[in-house]
């Protein structure tokens, strides 16, 4: 068997359609994702189970599979056109069954497991394994053709319908049976609509017809096929009559059947057609599909940055807030407030700032000398109050994010698929921002130990020590008194500005704005970091989705590329 390189090129396009079509994820719950998976699904099992094996094997035996309603009498069917009860039928039928392929001993190389359908294991006896397909080489089928048993299309059993549906798709030819009471079903007309859209090659047997309706119930099939694209269709009538002892249909009821199988399997040109028709069809509706995948790729990426959009929006404004909070002069209220006037003396020394700079420097350290407990009571009510207001802004931003999510449907499903809380801050936040502020009160403390390294400030900084500079330098970074109102401004406000003058008599002004800066920066980075660590709750689940901004253009892209070759081959066609 030889493959040409223009097959070789087009098993390479399909096998990339494939991929991009299984890494098209849809995981949002939107208005018709359902359709969208289940059609995805079903293109990816055709490409596997038939497109691309038969693209390799031209030559294989054309594979005849039949298909059709509940008790319309398939199974008898095939058994009467081998002549062999090869197949279960009725009610000696299991809830479950495995699809039956009956085909001539000199094809069986054709029917290995690496082919036609490879996922189906493949087994020589009876099972009711619907993961298995049944192999039975008999002499009465011509060479060429092969015979497929399928589950009705209209089982009660799930697991049935999908697998006749799959099986349908691996086709190269729907010998589609229906009954005179079962014929006009919206079921089989699904399938045979799909079967027109896709040019497959299709035969319709009605089945178990009384002979007096014969004339009557074949003309409106007839027509309705006709209705449907599917008037080129050869129509086989076999009326209702009684069954052999075996179970099966007498030779003469079958023989036109037959005899038209026969004919097929004896003419290599005839089902060399059928099966390029039917390969055809199956590749351009195939890339035509993508497209709508794709679409679907689209309206799932649109949902995801809504959903990703009011995260942001939730988390963007809490943070705002709460960087506002450390730099309006909210946190120079309370307990911050209480232990920094208990600090620095804060009457006597109000009084005295017009004085000089050296005048108030002496004061200061009379005032803040031999005070490290003190020092050490204004970092802790700097630490709980920082603590407390990450974590209500934490708390804030969660439930406008779970808000913000629950106003979408996908949002909803997410949500309820969800076991912790999001809308509620993270259990160990607390505990992480207290972590954050105390790290932050380190890097100042390490800040002002650094300024102090150098020798002209050394003795001040010894002076005053590291830690009450640091608590002061803390205030500072507070000091904006644009949160405050009445007389908190002139309490609150005056005790930072008596700390900003006691840290430039320290350091000077330019190294001061220059602490100030990084402090503050230090701050920022560190509340952004634990709220966007909240923030990351949403969107880390909102990525393990596994939905790309690029599964949308590779699939059109993996189509289109499909496409030119398909219509590269049609133009080699036409110019032979």
């Amino acid at each position: 068997m030889t493959v040409t390189p223009a097959a070789t090129q087009m098993v390479t396009a399909l096998v990339r359609l494939r991929a991009a079509l299984q890494g098209a994820a849809l995981p949002l719950e939107l208005p018709d994702v359902a359709q969208h998976r289940a059609a995805r699904a079903e293109m990816v099992d055709q490409l596997e189970d038939y497109v691309i094996p038969r693209i390799v094997t031209l030559e294989a035996p054309l594979l005849a599979v039949v298909g059709g309603s509940t008790g319309a009498g398939k199974s008898t069917l095939v058994n009467s056109l081998v002549g062999s009860v090869v197949t279960e039928s009725g009610v000696l039928r299991p809830t479950t069954r495995s699809p039956v392929l009956v085909h001539n001993p000199a094809d069986a190389d054709w029917f290995g497991a690496d082919r036609l359908l490879p996922d189906l294991e493949r087994v020589h006896h009876s099972t009711h394994d619907p993961h298995a397909l049944q192999l039975v080489p008999l002499d009465v089928v011509p060479q060429g053709l092969a015979i497929l048993d399928a589950p009705d299309i209209d089982s009660v059993e799930e697991s049935n319908r999908r697998l006749a549906a799959q099986l349908l798709a691996a086709a190269d030819l729907w010998l589609f049976v229906t009954s005179a009471a079962r014929y006009a079903d919206q079921v089989p007309w699904d399938f045979l609509r799909q079967a027109a859209e896709r040019s497959a090659a299709v035969a319709i047997v009605l089945d178990r017809t009384p002979p007096d309706a014969v004339e009557t119930v074949a003309s409106h099939l007839a027509r309705m096929l006709a209705a449907r694209g599917l008037k080129d269709s050869p129509l086989f009538v076999v009326t209702e009559v009684t069954l052999t002892d075996g179970g099966l249909l007498a030779p003469r009821h079958v023989a036109e059947i037959r005899g038209w199988l026969s004919e097929l399997g004896g003419d290599a040109g005839a089902r060399s057609a059928m099966v390029r028709q039917t390969l055809e069809g199956a590749v351009r509706s195939l890339t035509r599909r993508a497209h709508t995948v794709a679409d679907a790729c689209v309206e799932q990426l649109e949902a995801a940055q809504r959903l990703r959009a009011g995260a942001d929006a939730a988390y963007d404004e809490e943070i705002r807030k709460v960087l506002a909070a450390t730099a309006d002069g909210t946190l120079l209220r309370g307990e911050v407030l209480v232990r920094w006037q208990e600090f620095v003396g804060t009457g006597e020394l109000l009084r005295t700032l017009e004085a000089k700079v050296g005048r108030l420097r002496d004061r200061m350290v009379n005032a803040i000398k031999g005070k490290p407990q003190q020092a050490e009571r204004v970092s802790v009510a700097v630490e709980s109050s920082l603590e407390t207001l990450i974590v209500e802004h934490a708390e804030a931003a969660a439930e406008r994010a779970e808000a913000s999510w629950q106003s979408l449907a996908p949002g909803q499903e997410l949500l309820s698929d969800v076991g912790e809380e999001l809308g509620r801050a993270s259990r160990g936040l607390r505990r992480q921002a207290e972590r954050a502020v105390r790290d932050w009160q380190q890097d100042v403390l390490e800040m002002i130990r650094s300024e102090g390294a150098d020798k002209r400030t050394t003795a001040r900084v010894l002076a005053y020590g590291v830690n009450g500079l640091s608590v002061a330098l803390m205030i500072v970074v507070f000091a904006n008194t644009a949160g405050l109102t009445g007389a908190e401004v002139g309490i609150a406000g005056g005790s930072a500005v008596l700390g900003q003058k006691l840290l430039e008599a320290v350091f000077g002004d330019q190294a001061l704005r220059h602490l100030c800066e990084r402090a503050r920066r230090k701050l920022e980075s560190r509340i952004r970091a634990l709220l966007d660590e909240e923030r990351h709750r949403y969107l880390d689940l909102l990525a393990s989705l596994g939905i790309e901004a690029e599964a949308a253009e590779r699939v059109r892209n993996a189509a289109r590329a499909v496409d030119d070759l398909r219509y590269a081959g049609v133009e080699r066609t036409h110019s032979h």
